[in-house]
């Protein structure tokens, strides 16, 4: 097994938590879709904090997988943006459906990992050739 096929395989998983915390149903007659994280933010308190869990799990593997550290301010940020704000009745809830915060967090970590694995494509080997004339 390679490191491209590893961190496919994880990016594959953080992708499938994603959607489902953020967009597994779509409201009847609509293009708005919900998820996990929207149905726990209905149960007070509580919920939002199970709902965070996931996304912290997507942070833990972010920093495990490479991600910069903008990459992983930028997923804290929208984790507490999603949790605080999340955690108001109604208006959160609202939010959760609108923001889609894993979802977010999950495009911005694939876009990073991209960006970082473009850069090492570009570092060439050198020419064993030229090594003797050294």
């Amino acid at each position: 097994m390679n490191i491209s096929h590893d961190i496919d395989f994880e990016l594959s998983r953080i992708r499938r938590v994603a959607y489902r915390m953020d967009a597994i149903f779509f409201i009847p007659g609509t293009n708005i879709s919900i998820g996990f994280d929207t149905l726990l933010g209905l149960i007070p308190v509580v919920g939002d904090a199970i709902a965070a869990l996931p996304a912290l799990w997507m942070i833990r593997q972010a920093h495990q997988l490479g991600a910069s550290p903008g990459t992983l301010a930028y997923m804290t940020l929208n984790t507490t943006l999603d949790f605080a704000i999340g955690s108001i009745p109604i208006a959160g809830d609202i939010f959760d459906a609108l923001y889609k915060a894993n979802i977010r967090n999950y495009k911005a970590l694939a876009r990073n990992l991209e960006k970082r694995a473009a850069s090492a494509r570009e570092v060439k080997e050198p020419d064993p050739h030229l090594l003797g004339t050294i």
